[in-house]
C-alpha cells in the first residue's frame, strides 16, 4: 500500500477502506514521540533491564524453580486485573497457547535462574539482546527464503556481538560457559516463541494472549517449585526481589508494551528490548559489583546494532486478510530475563 504525492491511497488487492486504515495506522506511527511515549520506553527499559538484578537477589534463598514460579504467578494475578487481558478466545486456539506458554515462560523462566547461578546479571542482559536476532531468524526458516540485504547484515552484526560477550566465558571456570549456553538457549526459546505469538496477538490482542500463556507457564513450573521446598528459610529480600520481577517485569510491563506499540508502533516501542542489555549492565555494575569485559561491552555494542538494523530492515507486505481492524489491538513483544 502507497501513498501518492497528491494524497492518494492505493494498493494491489486492498480495498479502499483497509487501505485507509493502514495509512491511518502509518501516520500515527511516524508521529514524533510525546513526553507520555518517552516515559513508558524508560519505564519498560528499567523494569526489564532490573529483572537480571532481581533474579541474582532471588537466588539468595530461594530455587531457580521458585523464582519462576512465582514470578509468572505474580504476573498472572496483576496482568489479570486489566480487563483487556480477559478477552474470551476460541477453545482451538489452546494447543498454541500451550505450546506459546512453554517457549515464552516456563522453559526460559526456568533458565534464566539456573544460568545467574554461575554468571553475573550483566552477562545474562547482554545476551539477552539478542532476542530479537533469534526471532528474525526463525522468521526467516520459517519462510523458507532468505530476507533483505539489510536483515542479513543485521543479523550477522548481532550473531557476531554475541560471539563476543560470549568468548570471555571460556576463560572462566566452565559453569560460566554453560550459564552463557543456558541464556543462549533461552533466547532461542524467546525468538521461536515470538513467532508463534503474533499471529495470536493480531486474533486476539496481546494481553488475553499472554495471560493464558502465563497461566500455562505457572501450571507447566509449579511441580518444579514444590519439589525445593523445605530448603534454608526464604530472605525477605528474596521475597520482595520477585515480587518485583513478577508484578513488575511480568505483568505490568506487558501491559505497558502493549500501550507504546498501540501509540508509536511495533518496530519503534520494541527499542525498549535495545535498551535492556544497558540497563542490565548499569545495575549490574553499580549494585552487584559485576566486572564486564571490555569484548563483552564491543559485543553488546554489535548486539544492539543489529537487531536495530535487522528490524529497520524488514519490509512487510501486507495482504488483506493479515492487516488488523481499525479497533483491533497491535501486537506487542516485550521478553526479558
Amino acid at each position: 500500500v502507497t501513498r501518492k504525492g497528491g494524497g492518494e491511497v492505493t494498493g494491489t488487492g486492498v480495498d479502499r477502506s483497509t487501505a485507509a486504515t493502514v495509512v491511518r495506522m502509518t501516520d500515527r506511527e511516524l508521529d514524533a514521540f510525546t513526553p507520555g511515549d518517552w516515559g513508558l520506553l524508560t519505564s519498560l527499559a528499567l523494569i526489564w533491564g532490573s529483572s537480571f538484578v532481581f533474579i541474582e537477589i532471588g537466588l539468595e534463598s530461594l530455587t531457580p524453580a521458585q523464582i519462576a514460579f512465582l514470578r509468572i504467578l505474580l504476573g498472572t494475578a496483576a496482568l489479570a486485573l486489566v480487563p483487556a487481558s480477559r478477552r474470551r478466545v476460541q477453545p482451538g486456539t489452546w494447543p498454541r497457547l500451550v505450546l506459546l506458554g512453554m517457549t515464552w515462560m516456563g522453559i526460559p523462566f526456568l533458565l534464566f535462574p539456573l544460568a545467574q547461578r554461575s554468571i553475573d546479571s550483566s552477562l545474562a542482559g547482554m545476551l539477552n539482546g539478542g532476542v530479537p536476532l533469534w526471532a528474525a531468524l526463525v522468521a526467516t526458516i520459517v519462510a523458507r527464503r532468505l530476507p533483505p540485504r539489510g536483515v542479513l547484515v543485521g543479523l550477522a552484526a548481532g550473531f557476531t556481538g554475541i560471539l563476543l560477550i560470549s568468548l570471555p566465558t571460556l576463560d572462566t571456570e566452565g559453569s560460566s560457559t554453560g550459564g552463557a549456553a543456558l541464556i543462549v538457549l533461552a533466547t532461542i526459546l524467546y525468538g521461536i516463541s515470538l513467532n508463534i505469538a503474533v499471529p495470536l496477538q493480531r486474533r486476539y490482542g496481546t494481553l488475553p494472549v499472554m495471560l493464558r500463556a502465563q497461566a500455562v507457564a505457572a501450571v507447566f513450573t509449579l511441580p518444579f517449585a514444590a519439589a525445593g521446598l523445605g530448603g534454608a528459610p526464604v530472605q525477605p529480600a528474596s521475597l520482595v526481589a520477585v515480587a518485583a520481577l513478577g508484578i513488575l517485569g511480568t505483568g505490568l510491563a506487558l501491559a505497558l508494551m502493549a500501550t507504546l506499540a498501540g501509540r508509536v508502533g511495533v518496530a519503534r516501542g520494541s527499542i525498549a528490548i535495545y535498551l535492556v542489555p544497558i540497563v542490565a549492565i548499569v545495575l549490574g555494575t553499580t549494585l552487584q559489583g559485576d566486572r564486564v569485559a571490555p569484548l563483552a561491552l564491543v559485543g553488546t555494542a554489535f548486539v544492539i546494532a543489529g537487531a536495530a538494523v535487522t528490524s529497520r530492515s524488514q519490509r512487510a507486505t501486507v495482504m488483506p486478510e493479515t492487516l488488523p481492524a481499525p479497533d483491533e489491538e497491535i501486537p506487542a513483544v516485550g521478553v526479558s530475563g
